[in-house]
């Protein structure tokens, strides 16, 4: 089974005061590079990040064993976003798609991996899967999209909204990560 992850890092980040893409830790650690690492632990073949707002900068800091993708209609919101990683993954051949978002800098590999072993073993269940991580029953990331769904889903997105209504009403499988991390995005700056 070949299996994708997708950074969400194409953002302006309006409320942030800049693009989240651009965000380090403390220590100096690029949330970029960081949501990279925590994707290819957690078992993803291979790892893209769709990038926008300040599409130079934030491509400067994708680490080399991932793919920066342009997403030049970023400013029409999430959607333009994720219709652009979708069409990425389908391009590589993905079986599976795991979608985190660059502003959640604690996320662990290990909730990719329990997502991962939850949309099964072999490609067939990995192309029907629609997974998502829910943290004390609050939906949050990351979030598994089977290949069989990738058209269907892009068709769906618009403006400024995720996939959580296509999610829903496609019967996704929560899986509990509470005891993992806090599931929290950081929307201000450390």
């Amino acid at each position: 089974m070949r299996v994708c992850g997708l950074v969400l890092a194409a953002g302006g980040g309006s409320r942030f005061g800049g693009p989240k893409a651009l965000a380090r830790t403390a220590d100096g650690e690029p949330w970029t590079a960081r949501a990279v690492r925590m994707l290819r632990a957690g078992g993803c073949d291979d790892v893209l990040v769709a990038v926008g707002a300040r599409a130079d900068e934030v491509t400067a800091l994708v680490p080399d064993e991932a793919a920066a993708i342009a997403v030049p209609d970023w400013e029409a919101g999430l959607s333009a976003t994720l219709r652009a990683g979708l069409r990425a993954a389908a391009d590589r051949a993905c079986d599976v798609l795991i979608i985190t978002p660059v502003d959640t800098p604690d996320a662990p590999s290990s909730a990719v991996a329990r997502l991962l072993a939850a949309a099964g073993d072999d490609a067939r269940a990995g192309r029907r899967a629609l997974v998502q991580a829910v943290y004390r029953g609050r939906p949050g990331h990351p979030v598994v999209i089977g290949g069989d769904h990738f058209a269907a889903l892009a068709d769906a997105l618009n403006g400024d909204r995720g996939a959580r209504d296509f999610l829903i009403a496609h019967g996704v499988a929560e899986v509990e990560c509470g005891d993992l991390w806090t599931g929290d995005d950081v929307d201000a700056r450390p």
